[in-house]
């Protein structure tokens, strides 16, 4: 049986988890006799559709230049050149099934092609883009949590903020109307899908709440496949840190790097990350930084297994609500402690005082007492090492997906 996966962006022109867990799941399907494919959205210049059919994952990457925020926007009603790339690849490779990852900055009329041709999808819902513009559930004004759309009137603030023009008040009754229909029209898509998978129980519980397909909302939980790698030889006299993941605002690094600077003592934080998505913060972010802070940029698999197994805790210091957190999984997988923010699915995830600690998002004087703590008795986040289990084996997660994907297939195993 065919699979195809829809994606917004791929490896290994974008990383993120979204990125990373396309890949795994389509490499672990192919491996289990199905045919898996992914389809995607490339940044590169000019219009064609690049086939990379020599790998176990043929990859079609629909070539369409870069986005602005606002282009990537108004893309969810239309795009010249899209629907045509789709079509060429449905037509080659026939999929019985489409898995909807992700699809920021595509056309919603790629799955009215699926709905015309009879050919059932599924969505993940890998974070809140499907009723939340910004996709993360934080403010564009004040950087602030949101619960969710308020008739879309908060959401056209949002929008307002983004532009960074006072100018764009003047448009916003034309902004509203475009996010109610964005919103009804992406509610009807979701209801339209033979299934939703919800990461974790705090995902499937928001969108539930906000009456987005609720009987269809199935849960499931996603864990790389790790591999053996040495542990580094650690200067056991100085408390050893890694944070990596994506360097944006949302993410809270900033909190992390201001609150170790008001920490005395030896701590040493490593810092992994695509340094060339958000150049602006970035730049803060080393303004923040101390000697005792090292950026090491982009990591590849076995050097982020690497650094985790040789880290004394991974740090998750989030502002918004993380629907699944792989990097915490990760984490845990490689037999690391977890420091976080007490917030979304990252509660379900990290057991306070058992596998890692819980801190309050945001709180600077609260990270700066707790990392002062650790510094100054550095065995508190090391003896977390003999209570760490590992989480579901992701081996475990594509045979879920698998049985999803043969009931709607009217297969059996």
């Amino acid at each position: 049986m065919k699979v195809l996966h829809l994606v917004h962006q791929y490896l290994p022109e974008s990383v993120g988890g979204t990125e990373l867990y396309t890949e795994a799941l389509a490499q672990a399907l192919t491996e289990r006799g199905w045919q898996s494919a992914v389809f995607y959205r490339s940044y590169r210049a000019g219009s064609q559709l690049v086939v990379d059919a020599a790998a176990p994952v043929s990859t079609y990457a629909a070539s369409v230049g870069a986005l602005n925020p606002a282009l990537r926007f108004l893309a969810t009603w239309r795009h010249p050149q899209l629907p045509a790339h789709w079509e060429s690849v449905l037509a080659s490779f026939r999929p019985d099934l489409v898995h909807v990852q992700h699809l920021m900055g595509l056309p919603l009329s790629l799955l009215a092609v699926l709905r015309e041709r009879r050919i059932p999808y599924l969505v993940t819902l890998l974070d809140y883009w499907w009723l939340c513009a910004n996709a993360n559930l934080l403010t564009n004004h004040g950087h602030q949590r949101c619960g969710g759309p308020r008739a879309s009137l908060n959401c056209t603030r949002c929008v307002v903020a983004r532009s960074g023009s006072p100018l764009a008040w003047g448009a916003s009754p034309a902004l509203w109307g475009l996010l109610v229909d964005r919103n009804r029209q992406l509610r009807s898509a979701l209801a339209e899908a033979a299934a939703l998978l919800a990461p974790s129980e705090f995902v499937r519980s928001w969108y539930a709440s906000q009456g987005a397909g609720t009987p269809q909302l199935v849960r499931w939980g996603v864990i790389p496949l790790g591999e053996e790698v040495s542990i580094p030889q650690l200067d056991s006299s100085q408390l050893n840190l890694l944070y990596v993941g994506g360097l944006a605002p949302n993410k809270g690094v900033h909190v992390l790097l201001a609150a170790l600077r008001k920490v005395v003592g030896r701590v040493r934080l490593v810092v992994a990350g695509d340094e060339t998505s958000d150049p602006g913060y970035v730049a803060e972010l080393r303004q923040l930084a101390d000697t005792r802070v090292h950026f090491v940029g982009r990591l590849n698999r076995r050097q982020v297994w690497e650094q985790m197994k040789g880290a004394d805790a991974v740090m998750v210091p989030s502002l918004w609500h993380e629907t699944f957190c792989l990097v915490a999984h990760e984490a845990l997988a490689a037999g690391t402690p977890v420091v976080a923010s007490a917030l979304g699915a990252l509660l379900e995830t990290v057991q306070d005082g058992v596998n890692g600690f819980l801190l309050s998002p945001g709180d600077l004087l609260a990270w700066q007492q707790a990392l002062q703590h650790w510094v100054d008795e550095r065995q508190r986040l090391r003896s977390l090492r003999a209570t760490v289990t590992p989480p579901r084996q992701f081996l475990q997660h594509v045979e879920q997906v698998e049985s999803i994907y043969r009931a709607q297939l009217g297969e059996r195993p």
